[in-house]
């Protein structure tokens, strides 16, 4: 398995504890979920930064998946052949986590997103 844990920094974090409180999701998961699918739908790659040394929130690659991992991971790898980025586990944990937190940086930004249906209006 390429992937065993998801690990989300501190300013990832607040950003999650932002959205947990105006979409009243209660769980990091489902928020980090929601954040990656948007990211992967973004024609552009996700910029890769220096990223943070600190990660304060890390769950298991099936807490992060749920009964989904397949899908998770074919879309991923998917992906990363789109953005050019060889198929390795460091590059898959790499992209997953670039792509996570862009995408929860574009929700967290995102000023009316206030509930659970603003997320699936934005999805249609």
């Amino acid at each position: 398995m390429p992937i065993e844990t998801v690990r989300i920094s501190k300013s990832g974090k607040d950003q999650l504890a932002t959205l947990k409180r105006r979409t009243k999701i209660p769980t990091w998961n489902v928020l980090c979920r929601w954040g990656f699918c948007i990211s992967v739908a973004e024609p552009s790659p996700p910029h890769a930064y220096r990223g943070e040394s600190e990660y304060p929130i890390e769950m298991t690659w099936k807490t992060f998946t749920g009964e989904h991992d397949g899908l998770y991971l074919a879309v991923l790898k998917e992906r990363c052949r789109k953005d050019g980025v060889d198929i390795t586990d460091e590059n898959l944990q790499a992209q997953l986590r670039l792509h996570i937190h862009r995408g929860i940086s574009y929700l967290a930004g995102d000023r009316s997103l206030q509930s659970i249906g603003d997320l699936v209006s934005m999805a249609l």
